[in-house]
């Protein structure tokens, strides 16, 4: 999960290479500023409470980081100390963080509109890297062989935050996706990898320059736009949980990771029921997937899922901290553990972002997994179900049924519509990604099915494709708008998707990539939402009933 000071390591403030590691009360730490903390209090109490105990207001707001997959952590609760406790501690903190370039991508996708309200959606890529490049990481999974390899995304997961900030998403891609990867350059040596021509794991995107790699591959696949990536690794996680305490996870029977007799699998083992992992444990029950359900990458995702679930409402359910030890190392670990965009690169920045994702209730937080088909021992995205899916989350649809928008009246223009047959369209073929060939004869099944419905002046055109995210209807001046409206009604294409435009001379419908197949147009609503994800894989923040599954072969 990226750590080991690859790129974009900073020197920290306050200690030199070689020295020891500065102290807190060196850079300005001010306990005083904490009334009520018992002198010297540590946080062994927090790290034994039974079912049910408030366990530390570190894991309030630091579960809410973490359900952005382990990585963002105790940010929230930490700055509201720091901050106060001394400038050159604060300056400390943010020399511990780990950044690197954003996307090392040739195309970025473009960003989404902002609401009437103005605000925009926020979309966070969460990165577990599988680097053994250092003693702990070795220690805590992988063999020798495995030290001076590149490491590996062997977790990945989207987290869309909406625009109102009522709801979030969160999506995972198994590290054996196949997917054609981008051409990208290594920010830190000028190094360039070239687009690949056939299709390779995902998870070795970010062996090709770091993670901005693997943001700008997704971007590729999704036309999603991505504004920040958080990453960790082996050791990130396991000192993370540590700090922060436990998180409740549930098998339903007693659980041994490990096949003895095959030597596969981890060392984590659970009884039936409800237990706070922690630490090195907890990492285990991330790492796991021999054990879980039918041993795989899916199975795997779905109790990382669990576990981030019930981290959030372990957040909701604690308070804030007061003891100053323990926000100390809250603080330490956290930073430390980070490996995030150039555009994280305070803790000030990481606690403004920790206040918008601790909005939505846990009710209203979804998490899946990217539908998928098998092929051979690898996976594929579904095509059409994939595709509607990065479309909902583009297009900011909730993924839980809830909070269903009131539909607007359409604002129908003043001008008047002609007769269906005599307006003029011309209809031309969007349908091209940047990871998908157009679908051919678009065009002229589009202007089939609207010659079918009276508009007999349409025509396709013929020239080569364009490439368009979206199904837009353009026309150059007021007197068409009403045309171009009587278009999109025939179709089923909303009024918002029409558009005055100075680079058409008639009305002109763009057949879109969200609109690759049949003749009416899709609805992005939460109808579709309910269509595109896979049941068995999708949770719900709240949901505190569910156990993982234990393989009968790895019981004891």
């Amino acid at each position: 999960m990226g750590r080991s000071g690859v790129r974009g390591e900073r020197s920290r403030p306050g200690g030199s290479g070689g020295g020891s590691p500065a102290r807190a009360d060196d850079l300005g730490w001010d306990e005083s500023l904490y009334a009520g903390a018992a002198p010297g209090d540590d946080t062994g109490a927090a790290d034994r409470p039974p079912r049910g105990h408030r366990r530390g207001g570190s894991r309030a707001k630091r579960r809410r980081h973490r359900i952005l997959g382990w990585i963002a952590g105790v940010l929230a609760v930490l700055v509201l100390g720091t901050a106060g406790a001394g400038y050159l501690y604060y300056r400390h903190l943010n020399g511990n963080i780990k950044t690197d370039k954003l996307n090392l991508g040739e195309h970025k996708a473009a960003k989404p509109t902002p609401n009437a309200a103005g605000q925009t959606p926020l979309n966070i890529l969460l990165i577990g890297s599988d680097s053994r490049n250092s003693k702990e990481n070795l220690k805590l999974g992988g063999h020798k062989e495995s030290v001076g390899a590149a490491a590996l995304a062997d977790v990945q997961m989207l987290l869309h935050l909406s625009a109102d900030r009522s709801n979030m998403s969160v999506v995972s891609m198994p590290r054996d996706t196949l997917v054609k990867l981008p051409k990208c350059t290594d920010p830190k040596n000028g190094k360039v990898y070239e687009a690949t021509v056939t299709r390779q794991m995902v998870n070795s995107s970010l062996a090709r320059g770091g993670p901005g790699c693997t943001v700008a591959t997704w971007e590729q696949m999704t036309g999603i736009h991505i504004d920040h990536f958080m990453m960790v690794d082996f050791s990130g996680v396991v000192s993370m949980a540590d700090a922060v305490g436990g998180v409740p996870v549930c098998v339903d029977a007693n659980l041994d990771g490990r096949n003895h007799a095959t030597g596969e699998g981890t060392n984590l083992k659970l009884r039936k029921g409800t237990t706070y992992v922690k630490g090195e444990q907890a990492l285990q029950w991330l790492r796991t997937r021999h054990g879980f359900e039918d041993g795989s990458d899916i199975a795997r995702a779905k109790a990382q899922h669990m576990y981030m679930s019930s981290m959030v409402r372990e957040l909701r359910k604690n308070a804030t901290i007061s003891h100053p030890n323990k926000l100390r190392t809250l603080a330490e670990k956290a930073t430390d553990a980070l490996h995030v965009d150039d555009g994280l690169d305070t803790v000030k920045k990481l606690y403004d972002l920790s206040n918008e994702l601790k909005k939505p209730e846990p009710g209203r937080i979804t998490m899946t997994t990217m539908p998928f088909v098998y092929e051979g021992a690898r996976v594929a995205p579904k095509a059409n179900e994939a595709d509607a899916l990065w479309r909902l989350i583009r297009e900011d649809v909730s993924l839980d049924g809830k909070g269903k928008k009131k539909k607007s009246a359409d604002e129908t223009s003043d001008d008047p519509a002609a007769a269906d047959d005599k307006i003029a369209v011309q209809v031309r073929n969007g349908t091209r990604t940047a990871t998908a060939a157009a679908v051919p004869g678009r065009a002229s099944d589009v202007t089939r099915t609207l010659t079918g419905k009276g508009f007999a002046l349409a025509v396709a055109d013929q020239a080569q494709s364009l490439v368009a995210e979206k199904t837009v209807i353009d026309y150059p001046s007021a007197d068409l708008e009403g045309d171009a409206q009587a278009v999109a009604k025939s179709l089923g294409i909303p009024l918002s998707s029409v558009k005055k435009s100075t680079d058409v001379s008639g009305v002109t419908l763009t057949v879109g990539a969200d609109w690759r197949t049949g003749t009416a147009y899709p609805k992005a609503d939460d109808e579709d939402a309910s269509k595109a994800l896979d049941k068995e894989q999708t949770q719900n923040g709240a949901n505190d009933k569910e156990c993982m599954k234990v393989d009968p072969n790895y019981t004891w």
